[in-house]
Formats: C-alpha cells, structure tokens, sequence
C-alpha cells in the first residue's frame, strides 16, 4: 500500500506503461510525418505532391517557392529547382475519415486517416509503407505490391515498373539510397550533355573543314 492508501506499481508494470507511452508517441510522430507538408509545416491537403525524396508537401507552397526561388532557403526542400523534381500524388481516400483534431493540435487517432491504399485499405498512417508510381503518381502500400502481383499500376492499370516506385517518408537509408539516385541521373545527364556538345563541336568542324576544302579546290 502507498502512504495515501493506494497500491505501489510494481517495477515491471511501470517499465511495461513506459514502453507503451514511448510506442505510442511513436506512433503520432510518425502518423504526423503523414499530414504535414515538409516546406511550411502546415497540415497537408490536396493537391499533396512528393519529391523524389519520398517526402509529402503542399503542391501550392511548393509552386510559390519555385516562383520565388526560395525553396533553396530550406533544407528538405533545396533539391527541388523545377515542376520536373515533384509529383502529384494520387490518393485514395478514406471514406470513414472525420478531422478529429483537437485544440492542441493533436491527433486524438493517428490511425484513422484521410487515405487509404485502393488496394489493402491499409490507413496511411506512418506504420505501413507506401509508394508512389513516379510515372503516374499513384500510391499504394507495400503489402499490395507482395500480395497482388501484377505488371500493372494498382491505380490506373498502366504498365508498372518497380524502378519507378518511390518510397513515402522512406527510413534513412532508403533516403541515402534515393539521394544517391538522383545526384547519379544528375551526373548522367551532365556527362551525356557534355558529349553531345563535343560531338556537336567535332560536326561543326567538319563541315567547316568540308567547305574550306571546296573552297580552296575552286
């Protein structure tokens, strides 16, 4: 018993609640992840647009950042020079979702969220993994991808590449993996240019050459 009358917890069961609240305020970290926009941290609403990053942002604060060049002000966002670097996403909505926020701001349910896999009905809520269709910009969970095979889109039945899937919110290695990614095709592209130039320059040079000995031969 306690001084007060009541019965001393058990050290078992206090390591066991701490656990509990540290899985939980897991959780709501993660589900908050889900519906703030990375740019302006305001809550997220369509239209929702990805980078190649994984990470979510209002499509509108991305497009007034590109106008004012700012978006190389900001961390998570200084990767992102044009339309070309971000993707609409398509969502599937929950139906049984209500906005249940409270004044504090806090998700009072972290799982029950505005969208939902068109395949699994998986809630994206920061537990589950999903990926967007960088082709087309469909989303779906990672458990679709391993029970429903199939070469197609999950949401628009186009043809489906899995080097086109990009990871939502991905974990830190993913991310180091994508980061790779994109400054490769960065380099790709400079090289191809490159060459394109010197193939260019060594054609030009040839007709010049070409005409200098026309000219010369008259």
């Amino acid at each position: 018993m306690g001084a007060d009358g009541g019965s001393i917890p058990k050290r078992c069961e206090l390591v066991k609640n701490k656990k509990a609240d540290e899985k939980f305020d897991k959780n709501v970290k993660l589900a908050l992840k889900w519906r703030i926009c990375q740019l302006t941290q305001e809550r997220l609403r369509k239209p929702i647009v990805s980078c190649r990053y994984g990470r979510l942002y209002n499509k509108d604060s991305v497009l007034e950042g590109i106008l004012s060049k700012s978006l190389s002000k900001t961390p998570n966002t200084k990767h992102i020079k044009s339309m070309k670097d971000i993707k609409e996403l398509k969502l599937t909505d929950n139906k049984e979702y209500i906005d249940n926020v409270d004044k504090g701001d806090t998700f009072k349910d972290h799982n029950k969220t505005p969208f939902i896999c068109p395949v699994t009905f998986l809630p994206m809520n920061g537990i589950h993994v999903f990926y967007v269709n960088w082709r087309c910009g469909c989303v779906f969970s990672e458990k679709a991808l391993k029970e429903v095979k199939t070469d197609v889109c999950y949401g628009c039945s186009k043809e489906l590449y899995h080097d086109d899937l990009v990871m939502l919110n991905p974990d830190e290695e993913t991310l180091k993996l994508y980061k790779k990614k994109v400054e490769d095709e960065k380099l790709t592209k400079k090289e191809n240019k490159r060459k394109r130039n010197i193939d260019k320059i060594s054609s030009d040079t040839s007709i010049s050459k070409e005409s200098l000995d026309e000219s010369t031969q008259k």
